[in-house]
C-alpha cells in the first residue's frame, strides 16, 4: 500500500512545531528527546528538553556531572531510572566515540538502556538515514490503514519493522519524512479513541475504514497497573524527597512519605538495587 505521498504531504503541511524537528537540531538533542519522550507526553518533554541541553549541550557535559545529577535534572518526567541510561550513554558516547553521537545502529544498540526504537530513531532523524522507526501510533496507524484490524496488538519487533519497511520510500529524504509522518498521524488523527477520520489524509485507503470499522478481536496488550497506591507512586514520593534535599534524608523522614512500612521498604529496596538512591551515613541520597 503507497500511503507515504499522501502522508508525507499531509505531515509537511501540518506537522506540529516540536523542538527536535527543527533545523539544526543535532543528534545529542535527538537522543535526549527520543529518551524522555517513552512513555511521557510531549508537553511535558519539551520544558524539561530545554533546560537539559542547556544545562548539557553534548555527551561530554552530561558525562562530567554525577549521575545524581541527571536524576534531580530529570524531576517529575517519571521512570528516572532512564536518567541514568542517559547519562551512562553519554559516558560510553565520550569514552568510545569521541563524544560524537555515533550514526550506526549497532552502535547505538550498545549504548547503554538504548533500545532498538531509539537507537533507529536517532540514526533516521539526526542522520537521514533509510530505517524503519516504529511506535505505539506507528503501528496503530499501519493495523488500521494496511491491515485493516482496529489494534494493532501486542508489540513484535520482527514484525512490526518489516510492515514499516513496505511503506517506506526508497528515497532516504523521503523515507525520513515518512518516519515522522506515520508516527505524527497516528498521535494526532489515528489516535487509539474516537480518530479523526474526516480529517486523514489517507482514509480513502484505509482497510479498516473500508470493512465498516470491524471490532478488533485478537489479542491484547496487557493494561498497565494503575498509579494510585503503586509501588510506582511511592518511588515516586521518595524519589521526589531526595530531589528537594541537598543533605542525606533519613529514615525517619522517608517514613513520614507513605503509611505502609512493608511497601515502602519495598519500594526504598527497589530504588537501592536499581541504583537510584545510595546509602550514606545518615540516611540517603543520590547517586554520586
Amino acid at each position: 500500500m503507497q500511503i507515504a505521498p499522501a502522508v508525507n504531504a499531509w505531515f509537511r503541511a501540518h506537522q506540529r512545531d516540536l523542538p527536535w524537528r527543527r533545523e539544526g537540531f543535532g543528534a545529542w538533542g535527538i537522543l535526549v528527546s527520543e529518551v524522555m519522550l517513552q512513555q511521557t507526553p510531549v508537553a511535558r518533554v519539551i520544558p524539561r528538553l530545554a533546560e537539559w541541553l542547556e544545562r548539557w549541550p553534548d555527551p561530554a557535559a552530561l558525562a562530567a556531572s554525577p549521575p545524581g545529577d541527571a536524576v534531580r535534572a530529570w524531576d517529575r518526567l517519571g521512570y528516572p531510572r532512564r536518567a541514568l541510561r542517559l547519562h551512562a550513554a553519554a559516558v560510553a558516547i565520550v569514552e568510545r566515540h569521541g563524544g560524537v553521537v555515533p550514526r550506526d545502529v549497532p552502535s547505538l544498540l550498545a549504548l547503554p538502556g538504548i533500545g532498538d526504537y531509539t537507537a533507529r530513531a536517532v540514526a533516521a532523524f539526526a542522520y537521514g538515514d533509510r530505517h524503519p522507526v516504529v511506535d505505539t501510533n506507528v503501528r496503530r496507524v499501519l493495523a488500521r490503514a494496511v491491515d485493516g484490524q482496529g489494534e494493532p496488538g501486542p508489540p513484535s519487533t520482527r514484525r512490526d519493522l518489516a510492515a514499516m519497511e513496505q511503506v517506506l520510500p526508497e528515497d532516504e529524504v523521503e523515507a525520513r519524512v515518512t518516519n515522522a509522518a506515520v508516527m505524527e498521524l497516528g498521535a494526532v488523527v489515528c489516535i487509539a479513541r474516537s480518530p479523526r477520520c474526516e480529517e486523514c489524509p489517507i482514509s480513502d485507503m484505509c482497510r479498516w475504514r473500508a470493512n465498516g470499522y470491524p471490532p478488533y478481536e485478537g489479542a491484547r496488550t496487557p493494561v498497565q497497573a494503575r498509579f494510585e497506591g503503586s509501588d510506582r507512586q511511592v518511588r515516586g514520593l521518595i524519589m521526589a524527597e531526595l530531589r528537594a534535599s541537598d543533605i542525606p534524608v533519613t529514615h525517619a523522614e522517608i517514613a513520614t512519605l507513605w503509611p505502609n512500612a512493608p511497601q515502602r521498604d519495598r519500594a526504598l529496596a527497589s530504588l537501592l538495587a536499581d541504583g537510584l538512591v545510595t546509602t550514606v551515613d545518615d540516611g540517603f541520597e543520590l547517586p554520586s
